[in-house]
């Protein structure tokens, strides 16, 4: 394997993991937050939860651009493609 090719699979590896860590946090975050809106209208945890999944969102954000990006990273890495 050419270490472009290595680099854009790393490359991918590392998206899926920054949006496998996102996921929960956004999820949970949202949930908090639109409980505690319900029951005690909008006090500072809710604000607190709404930002925390913001957040998140803007980490899921990153780990896609990373994975839509991944060819493009490995070549400027990775000028020649030699082994």
């Amino acid at each position: 394997m050419k270490s472009r090719q290595l680099a854009n699979v790393l490359f991918k590896v590392m998206g899926f993991w920054v949006c496998l860590g996102a996921v929960p946090s956004c999820v949970s975050g949202i949930l908090v937050a639109i409980k505690s809106h319900i029951g005690n209208g909008f006090d500072v945890e809710a604000v607190r939860m709404f930002s925390y999944a913001i957040g998140s969102g803007v980490q899921l954000a990153i780990g896609i651009a990373i994975i839509a990006m991944s060819q493009k990273l490995s070549c400027w890495l990775f000028k020649s493609d030699d082994e």
